[in-house]
């Protein structure tokens, strides 16, 4: 099958699938894999959330090694998400129903129509005490389960629907699936808080969830450059997308922290180019919150922003009261992390008497001595002194003095964290993805020459069509006649790396093609992944494998006739009656029985 890249942007479909093997390539970027590979690009999620992603879709249940059984955590987890699922569809149709006007009329008020209510999943809790847990047990599923799932609470007469009468928010994990809710208080009789969140569960932990990120992970991989907006609310992501931002993802009920950190690094990588855009009210908690993300946004190996709306508005405001290309202007009007922090440390400070500048120095100059590319650094000491009004040269040496003392204190540069910003990495940092190298020594993997299909030698040909048949119907014809053929050394380079990686595969297990293409050793990797995926010359399957078949006896044919030319020049070095004469001429008849046998059965 073929098809558009979803890796890389392109007209013509280069994105080619095997189900036979299970196996993908893309002849364009290079991108291949088996179903966990593109489960882990597209959705940015580990192996083992990708494993047990597809097992929880086709119902398998898995076991564990370590236990023989399932682990504890992901006990029941299947029936959690699929608890979420069917809560989420009825919290939706709700919305349709005549009690729901006041959430339709909520959402209308703030530029939400049905379309875009649709889009997100939003959705409508009745004011019931038994609305959602009533639909869920006509599905099958126990008040146990209602209650692990934190979808109802449990009291002295049983357990009763956690959100009543208010407007409910899906929460859904990186690969889309429902984990929590967010709910909104509509009604004045409400004594609740304004926005109350599914309780932590086996698969929802606020700390690591971005309300959003779902929907806005596609447009953060592939933007030039990647760029992330992190906003206060629901309503401020939905306001931000429907204007055009569609990277803009909210915390749920917590502060942004290390947690999601890391799970925005699984989205944007190591790029140095990257951006993090955070929105903040301009009000004393704003600027607390402010300064916490800085401490975070350091572990990451991209730039940081802060933009804050005019007077003070919320993305969603924004866009109500001055439209959608505001919200959108508003990216534009970023100002750089650290310009904002170091503005952030000289409020307070007198900057008109010595001691309010000596202190606001004092203060500002570790925060400019952290930032690791010499360029900006120098260049963020420079705003400093005109911020200060003092001299450069002194303003460079607290700022060395600072880096200084961060440098012989590693606790405190610890409390900190490491700046990672502007491609600058800390000794023994991981080294980004595609960078790692085969020895000690030596330039990365992805500055060697990558041999393709197109770029091998006429001469290769036999050896390019026959490992193409073997990864691609090798499971089709005679074993022994494989194993046979491909125990022979290859005389291109790289063609013998793909050919060593199928000797040491398991050829009886299913999907062998795609584990050994996957273990080819770089740089030829990619090139393992073309002859897997590329279209074999060959009228139909069966003629495929006849094709493959009769490649496979070439080779042989090819390595037989190579040992019967030097066993005849051989010959012409020794007597004709010695030992070694003998046992040559022995050799040369095997060779001929050999040869004709493999012709005969053609």
């Amino acid at each position: 099958m073929k098809g558009l890249c979803p890796f890389h942007d392109e007209r013509s479909p280069s994105f080619n699938v095997r189900p036979q093997v299970g196996f993908y390539h893309c002849f364009g970027c290079g991108e291949s894999g088996d179903v966990y590979s593109f489960l882990r690009a597209m959705d940015h999620v580990s192996f083992t959330e990708a494993v047990e992603s597809l097992a929880a879709r086709i119902g398998y249940t898995l076991h564990y090694e370590d236990g023989g059984g399932a682990a504890p955590e992901s006990t029941g987890r299947s029936r959690l998400y699929a608890a979420n699922a069917a809560a989420a569809e009825f919290y939706r149709a709700q919305l349709q129903s005549p009690e729901a006007d006041a959430g339709r009329r909520f959402l209308g008020e703030r530029g939400f129509d049905a379309g875009a209510a649709a889009h997100f999943g939003v959705g409508y809790a009745p004011k019931g005490w038994q609305g959602v847990s009533d639909a869920l047990r006509r599905d099958g599923f126990t008040d146990e389960e209602l209650l692990t799932a934190g979808l109802v609470s449990a009291g002295q007469r049983g357990v009763y629907d956690r959100f009543r009468g208010r407007l409910v928010w899906p929460i859904r994990d990186l690969t889309g699936q429902v984990i929590g809710f967010g709910a909104r208080r509509l009604y004045d009789d409400d004594n609740g808080p304004k926005y109350l969140n599914t309780p932590e569960t086996t698969i929802y932990k606020k700390t690591q969830v971005l309300y959003g990120l779902d929907l806005a992970k596609r447009e953060i991989s592939r933007g030039d450059p990647r760029r992330v907006v992190i906003v206060e609310g629901y309503t401020d992501v939905m306001a931000a997308h429907l204007a055009g931002v569609t990277t803009a993802v909210a915390t749920c009920g917590t502060a942004f922290g290390s947690e999601h950190m890391r799970i925005l690094r699984r989205v944007m990588g190591d790029d140095q180019s990257a951006e993090v855009v955070f929105t903040f009210d301009p009000d004393a908690a704003g600027q607390k919150a402010a300064v916490r993300a800085f401490a975070e946004t350091r572990s990451l190996n991209a730039q940081s922003f802060v933009a804050v709306a005019p007077e003070g508005l919320d993305p969603c405001d924004l866009r109500l009261q001055r439209g959608d290309a505001a919200v959108r202007m508003l990216m534009e009007s970023k100002t750089p992390m650290f310009e904002f922090i170091i503005d952030q440390r000289l409020k307070g400070f007198d900057l008109s008497t010595v001691e309010g500048r000596t202190g606001a120095l004092r203060a500002a100059a570790p925060i400019v001595s952290e930032i690791r590319d010499q360029g900006m650094r120098s260049g963020y000491t420079r705003v400093l002194a005109r911020r200060l009004g003092l001299d450069l040269p002194e303003v460079d040496r607290a700022v060395r003095s600072a880096a200084r003392a961060e440098a012989s204190d590693p606790d405190r540069g610890e409390s900190r964290g490491s700046d990672h910003r502007n491609g600058t990495r800390p000794p023994g940092a991981d080294a980004p993805r595609g960078s790692e190298r085969d020895g000690a020594s030596g330039p990365p993997v992805e500055s060697q020459l990558r041999v393709t299909l197109a770029s091998l030698p006429p001469s290769a040909g036999l050896e390019r069509d026959a490992l193409m048949g073997f990864l691609q119907f090798g499971h089709r014809i005679d074993a022994a006649l494989l194993s046979r053929a491909v125990a022979l050394g290859f005389q291109h380079p790289a063609l013998d790396a793909v050919r060593q990686s199928i000797v040491a595969a398991d050829m009886t297990r299913p999907g062998w093609a795609a584990d050994a293409v996957t273990s080819v050793r770089e740089p030829y990797r990619s090139l393992g992944a073309e002859l897997l995926t590329a279209a074999f010359p060959a009228r139909d399957d069966e003629h495929a494998v006849m094709s493959t078949t009769s490649l496979a006896r070439g080779l042989i044919l090819r390595a037989l006739d190579g040992e019967k030319a030097e066993l005849l020049r051989t010959i012409q070095r020794v007597a004709p009656e010695s030992e070694d004469g003998r046992a040559v001429r022995l050799r040369l008849r095997e060779l001929d029985i050999e040869r004709q046998e493999i012709l005969d059965a053609e």
